[in-house]
């Protein structure tokens, strides 16, 4: 039962009619339901072939500005997000994840509906194996004006304009959503 709400709206945007939604991405929205479907146990990170995560797509009130954060383990500019710990509403783990990674208090939830799906392969690091992460991505829309607050997840964050996202990143998800512009 814990699953159904995750099923629903990755069913909901796989039968979207939005342009946007590529074949590839669609492939990836059929491979997690039925990574979901298979897995009771999807939103624990203790299942280590992989689980789902919920990330958060933050812009600014006129869509022009995104937050990236540069994830300290990973290395990269990415988009806030991480383990949903057990928490089955996806919303809620992005939201979660944005403030706690960007202390941005003024983050709300732009719509309930899943904004893009992706799948992608965690390296192994320590004591733990790579895995996959079927990461759920929820808009999200915060004040540009307010303050970071900077954790130890992150080494660096910013507020960048659409135009200048290849200058942070050529992360192909990250790519795909700046050009859903929805």
């Amino acid at each position: 039962m814990h699953r159904q709400l995750l099923l629903s709206l990755l069913r909901e945007y796989q039968n979207t009619e939005d342009q946007a939604l590529g074949d590839h991405e669609r492939a990836m929205v059929s491979d997690t339901i039925t990574f979901v479907e298979q897995h009771p146990d999807c939103f624990e990170r203790s299942l280590a072939i992989g689980h789902v995560t919920g990330s958060a797509w933050i812009v600014s009130p006129d869509g022009q500005q995104v937050v990236l954060v540069h994830h300290r383990k990973l290395d990269r500019w990415l988009q806030p997000g991480g383990h949903a710990d057990g928490d089955p509403d996806l919303a809620n783990v992005a939201l979660r994840e944005a403030q706690e990674e960007t202390g941005l208090t003024s983050v709300r939830l732009a719509s309930p509906a899943i904004y893009d799906v992706d799948i992608h392969l965690i390296p192994e690091r320590k004591e733990e194996p790579a895995h996959f992460h079927y990461d759920i991505r929820f808009k999200m829309i915060a004040n540009p004006d307010e303050s970071f607050r900077h954790t130890p997840e992150t080494k660096d964050i910013h507020w960048v304009h659409l135009s200048k996202i290849e200058d942070y990143t050529h992360e192909e998800s990250v790519i795909r959503m700046v050009n859903k512009k929805k």
